[in-house]
């Protein structure tokens, strides 16, 4: 989410730059030469035309609507690119702290994979939720996900986090080669 907002606020801030070059360079053009039409955009051929535009034309509903629209895409990216934490108990009424998913996944991750018969782990962890993929060093998996289950439970309970996020685990053998 991070990367669109990034991408979307790049974008205005060149949209709004190049509309305040352009209006600086038509302000200095007009102080210059008061008498000429403008210096890159025609005033004199594009005054008559916008003249005859009313408020209730199509083109004009339209680029409203499109700006409305455009802004309603960016307010809703603004208000989904919120930090994502876990909030921890706080030690006292004036402190709080929190701790970010990946740190989470980070330590649940470590001691999966340190469990006998786990090759790999992959975890995603937010708010309510951790889920470990496990893959087996054998075939056979026998007990690994039960083992890697209450491994990642003892984990996330070790902390002391003011809602436990449910823990879902999911163990896969290894391929053959």
């Amino acid at each position: 989410m991070r990367f669109v907002v990034r991408v979307f606020t790049s974008l205005a801030g060149l949209i709004a730059m190049a509309a305040g070059v352009l209006l600086i360079v038509e302000v200095v053009g007009a102080w210059a030469r008061p008498d000429s039409g403008g210096v890159l955009v025609p005033w004199p051929a594009a005054r008559p035309v916008l003249a005859r535009v009313t408020w209730h034309e199509p083109p004009v509903l339209g680029i409203a609507a499109g700006c409305a629209l455009i802004g309603l895409v960016l307010l809703v990216i603004s208000l989904l690119a919120g930090r994502r934490v876990v909030r921890l108990l706080d030690p006292a009424p004036e402190v709080t702290v929190t701790t970010d998913p990946r740190s989470l996944a980070r330590l649940v991750g470590h001691r999966v994979r340190a469990e006998d018969g786990v090759a790999g782990a992959v975890v995603t962890a937010h708010r309510k939720r951790v889920r470990v993929k496990v893959t087996g060093r054998f075939r056979a998996v026998g007990d690994l996900r039960d083992r890697a289950a209450a491994t990642a439970s003892a984990a996330v309970g070790g902390l002391p986090l003011q809602r436990g996020p449910r823990v879902s685990v999911s163990v896969s053998p290894a391929k053959e080669r």
